[in-house]
């Protein structure tokens, strides 16, 4: 019983002796620090300088002179100081490095050194890297452990630091090799072999860039040296990207096509509204009977007026006007019809025969109402107007 009471008094002597501890941190240490026994070092002070990790939070804040951290890496990289694990490379060129530094870069990496680790802990780690180029392995060492590169070695070594990347699973350098490929290095020469290379390293946004740009200089890139090693090689390949460049070449002329003949559409459709004007309200010196035209009016918004004025003026005078006769009175005729059939109300509208035409449309032949229809459909859809009228017929 008496133990049992000693224990609890020392236990509350510390407690009260770690509160006392609390107190001076939270009062910005103005006192002296209690001096403990040695069971009960004092703490040191917290720190308020920026760079350092807290202890009670969960977000780090680091000191913004990286370049200092990426300077000190370097240094260990270079002096190789503690360095457990031995890289080899060709031409029996080595690397010392830290197996805790490659490890915490690379899952490749970590994964490769816990198997070595069960041949027992005196026994020095090594790791083989060859059929690379000793210096480009060395570049990308030194990534791993500052994340910094020269402009010069990664122009000489972005191919080799690709696959390295892809190899160690390295993702910050592969989309950096990435990008300097796509904007520093590729050219009609080489861009077969990194295409090739893309395919093989699974870099599909690098792999899109080559393909796009195989499309776009096909002619030099064709008759390069790259193109006829991959036709040896890939004859497969070959065959997939001629493939690509016809359907390419045919879907681009399709989509000419579709322009130029929405361009004609929209004509018709400017040419419709430009009757309705005419007819309706006038334009200058040509309009209905009942308006007053005037040649000092500022100048008519619709682009087709003028040439469908010409037009009309023609088809009053024409003596050959009847169907089958003059071309250009034909073209008139048609613009009529086709008028009618995008009319809302004819009963109302001020076009010259938009009624006749829609009641002689009974006895028209099936299959030429059948060219009528779709040549309306498709100028309702040029405008994306859904099948409403696109132009005002209201009686003036």
């Amino acid at each position: 019983m008496v133990d049992l009471k000693t224990d609890l008094v020392e236990k509350r002597e510390r407690i009260e002796v770690l509160l006392k501890i609390v107190d001076e941190m939270d009062s910005g240490y103005n006192e002296s620090p209690l001096i403990l026994d040695k069971a009960y070092p004092v703490p040191p002070p917290l720190p308020t300088q920026k760079g350092f990790m807290s202890t009670k939070s969960k977000i780090r804040a680091y000191s913004s002179s990286s370049s200092t951290m990426n300077h000190t890496l370097d240094s260990l990289f270079d002096e190789g100081y503690r360095a457990d694990v031995s890289i080899i490379m060709d031409y029996d060129n080595i690397i010392y490095a830290h197996t805790s530094i490659l490890g915490a870069a690379s899952p490749v990496f970590k994964g490769m050194l816990k198997q070595s680790r069960g041949h027992g802990r005196n026994r020095e780690r090594a790791i083989a890297i060859r059929g690379v180029s000793p210096e480009a392995v060395r570049v990308f060492i030194r990534f791993l452990y500052s994340s910094c590169y020269e402009e010069e070695k990664m122009e000489e070594f972005a191919l080799p630091l690709l696959v390295l990347s892809h190899a160690y699973v390295v993702p910050r350098l592969k989309r950096l090799c990435e990008l300097w490929v796509e904007e520093k290095l590729m050219n009609t020469d080489n861009v077969i072999d990194i295409f090739q290379l893309a395919l093989l390293c699974d870099a599909p946004q690098l792999s899109l860039v080559c393909y796009r740009f195989i499309l776009r200089n096909f002619k030099p890139v064709s008759a390069s040296e790259g193109w006829k090693i991959m036709k040896e090689s890939h004859p497969n390949l070959e065959k997939e990207i001629i493939d690509s460049v016809i359907y390419e070449d045919v879907a681009k002329k399709e989509r000419t096509r579709k322009v130029n003949e929405r361009e004609v559409y929209l004509q018709l459709y400017e040419a419709m509204e430009a009757l309705v004007h005419i007819c309706r309200d006038g334009c200058r010196t040509i309009g209905p009977h009942d308006k007053i035209l005037r040649d000092d009016q500022e100048p008519c918004n619709y682009v087709a007026c003028k040439r469908l004025e010409m037009l009309i003026r023609h088809f009053a005078r024409c003596k050959m006007r009847g169907p089958g006769g003059c071309i250009h009175c034909k073209r008139m005729w048609q613009i009529l019809e086709l008028h009618s059939r995008l009319c809302a109300d004819s009963d109302v509208c001020k076009v010259p025969l938009c009624r006749n035409f829609r009641e002689n449309r009974r006895k028209q032949n099936k299959k030429e109402d059948i060219r009528w229809r779709i040549l309306v459909r498709k100028i309702v859809r040029s405008r994306s107007i859904s099948g409403a009228p696109f132009f005002s017929l209201e009686s003036t």
